[in-house]
């Protein structure tokens, strides 16, 4: 071995480091702050003392009412289009209807102060506004290069979540070696798949509920990240959960304005939980047990919708599904006590992202804890379940405590907090014919069981017959996994479908794999040789022609054994029509055909911060339906509107057969 491969050896983990800060240094380089990218203006009497003036133009991409401010420290001055003046410290803001295309600003404030808005698209907190949406110039001259883009902030967040990668998989080395290349194959198989399924139609069912909260803060974060910003006011946006999820979206966030390289960042973080079923229902059960598990998780209508949109849920089953493989590869190749310290702790590492990604991820603790202690050689099993509850908890809380800047002046507060503004009601739904906001514990079950194809929960089924006649560590593993996450039954968030119980899903995935399994087994045994390549050919099959009939409302799926959702809808059984999905082609419809100056009510409309109607229409909006020349309705079944009888239904959205959206005309 040369010298320099034997240097680079011994301090190979400074090599990264030294990459990521040369990265940091190039962006403070060339990035343009985004003050900058405005004009110096002389000062005003008005401005308030100490300030810098700056003045340009902001562009306004879409027109209609934009929330725009700034954060400052001290006392500062907005002017926007020359009429509209705020003053103040701290976060101010206000509500805005502009039009389309460049508008004149003018901002005096202190050092470090910012603007921020939520434009025409997006609601909840507010994002920095970036420097492509600044001109130095007046409107009439402005121009802008891909206004509401940080194109440079994106790519170098990217090199450095693909920087931190790769160092983990150098560390991990000597582990991943080991691993067979027909696992490898079939990991890639089952991701290639996963994500062509998201990718497909990735924005055709319009925006949800969350996406506009989390892909701001996820951008704010990323800036926060980048400029080494560790500031309290930094780092207040949708404090109310983790950080982990938002830096994934930001990354994606910085390069357009618009959801769609998150959404599709998202769908590949979920694509690799599925992948992982494969190692996992192998150690568990069997290779091809793995390769169908993970083929299930891959196309199941409810993993492919969460795995399409800017949320919580994609990265938890990531997060999930390692944290579960780490904790059964703790005693892989007999490892000695110190290397088996060391497993744990990254078990515990990997269980502190999943809480910093969502706190209810919490519950992946005491599953990796049962793994550990199930698995552990019977002589030394005792000693290795103190030592896993001590340095598991412990390197979990470290790695929280770490990647969650909000926690380092006063963490114990912060997290007070967050958790108080969790603990609201939410709005009620329709369960079991009842429409209630606060449903029975059964509600998960009975979620779980109504959204599962029924190709899938037969395989489920046939599995309890395997695990009842089995009766091994494996079956008891796969029943932990599906039970502790249901845990959450017990706290408030009892709504959204199985929007907080997605690790069940996984479990359910292994199950029914491994039940299908039990069933082609027991075929073989009789002399019907080679049908399980075929019963994976028949599932996915099954499965792709699952997507394609509710294609694109994934989050509207409910499985054969309920009668699919046009009959949840008509029983109120369940909840369709819940997070925003077709809304945007009844508003679409309205800002085709309406007339200038039309009347539009738009008050039975939950999720009102998605309907996004053209600009001239946002003026003469009414909160009368007998004023209005259009409504429109959204979750009509569960959710009824007071429509006038001169009124008539002009255009409708549905999802095989339930209505989720309408449009009516007077």
């Amino acid at each position: 071995m040369s010298r320099a491969r034997a240097l680079a050896g011994r301090y190979w983990p400074a090599i990264p480091i030294a990459i990521a800060i040369v990265l940091l240094v190039l962006r403070a380089l060339l990035v343009t702050p985004p003050l900058d990218a405005l004009a110096r203006a002389p000062a005003d009497p008005r401005d308030p003392p100490g300030t810098v003036a700056y003045e340009g133009s902001i562009e306004i991409a879409r027109g209609g009412p934009v929330i725009i401010g700034f954060q400052s420290v001290g006392n500062a001055r907005l002017v926007i289009d020359a009429h509209k003046e705020l003053t103040g410290s701290g976060l101010v803001k206000d509500r805005i209807i502009l039009p389309s295309g460049p508008v004149a600003i003018r901002f005096a404030a202190p050092p470090r102060a910012r603007l921020v808005w939520s434009p025409v698209g997006r609601r909840g907190d507010p994002e920095y506004v970036s420097a492509s949406s600044l001109s130095p110039e007046p409107p009439e001259r402005a121009s802008f290069d891909a206004p509401g883009t940080a194109i440079l902030d994106g790519v170098i967040a990217s090199l450095l979540l693909l920087l931190l990668v790769g160092s983990l998989l150098v560390l991990a080395r000597r582990r991943l070696r080991v691993i067979s290349r027909r696992t490898y194959l079939a990991m890639a198989a089952v991701f290639a798949g996963a994500v062509l399924a998201r990718w497909i139609g990735l924005s055709a069912f319009g925006q949800t509920w969350d996406e506009d909260v989390n892909w701001a803060a996820g951008r704010n974060y990323i800036t926060n990240l980048l400029s080494l910003d560790a500031s309290a006011g930094s780092w207040q946006w949708n404090f109310e959960h983790p950080p982990v999820m938002k830096y994934l979206a930001g990354i994606g966030a910085q390069f357009a304005d618009g959801f769609g390289p998150a959404r599709a960042l998202s769908a590949v973080w979920s694509a690799l939980g599925c992948a992982l079923l494969v190692p996992i229902g192998a150690r568990l059960y069997n290779f091809r047990s793995g390769v169908l598990a993970g083929l299930i998780a891959a196309l199941l209508p409810t993993l492919v919708a969460h795995g399409q949109i800017v949320g919580h849920e994609s990265p938890t089953l990531l997060w999930w599904s390692l944290a579960i493989l780490l904790a059964l590869s703790v005693f892989d190749r007999d490892p000695g006590a110190r290397r088996v310290r060391i497993r744990l702790a990254w078990v515990g590492v990997a269980i502190g992202i999943a809480v910093a990604s969502r706190f209810v991820n919490g519950l992946v603790g005491p599953l990796a804890l049962a793994i550990v202690v199930i698995t552990a050689p019977a002589a030394r099993r005792q000693r290795i379940a103190l030592e896993a509850a001590l340095i598991m908890p412990l390197a979990a809380i470290a790695t929280v405590f770490a990647v969650w800047p909000r926690l380092w002046g006063h963490p114990i507060a912060a997290l007070s907090e967050s958790l108080a503004k969790l603990s609201k009601a939410h709005s009620p739904e329709p369960f079991l014919g009842v429409v209630t906001n606060q449903p029975g514990p059964h509600y998960f079950l009975v979620y779980l069981a109504a959204t599962l194809p029924f190709g899938v929960l037969a395989g489920v089924v046939a599995y309890l017959a395997r695990a009842l006649r089995d009766r091994d560590r494996s079956a008891v593993i796969v029943a932990l996994w599906f039970a502790i996450p249901l845990a959450v039954a017990f706290s408030p968030v009892r709504q959204d479908g199985v929007r907080y119980v997605m690790p069940c899903i996984l479990a359910l995935a292994i199950a029914s794999a491994a039940g299908w399994d039990f069933l082609v087994v027991f075929f073989e045994r009789r002399g019907i040789r080679r049908k399980f390549v075929g019963l994976a050919a028949l599932m996915a099959v099954y499965l792709a022609i699952t997507l394609a009939r509710i294609h694109p409302y994934y989050l509207d799926y409910f499985g054969e054994q309920v009668g699919g959702p046009a009959t949840v809808a008509e029983q109120r059984w369940f909840e369709t029509a819940w997070w925003g999905e077709g809304l945007d082609r009844a508003v679409s419809y309205v800002n085709e055909h309406a007339a200038s100056g039309d009347r539009v009510y738009r008050n039975c409309i939950e999720p009102v911060h998605l309907a996004w109607f053209r600009e001239d229409l946002w003026t003469p909006m009414t909160n009368n339906p007998g004023e209005a020349r259009w409504l429109v309705t959204y979750a009509p079944a569960s959710r009824p509107c007071p429509i006038p009888r001169d009124a008539r239904r002009v255009f409708s959205v549905s999802a095989q057969g339930a209505t989720l959206a309408e449009v009516w005309k007077r």
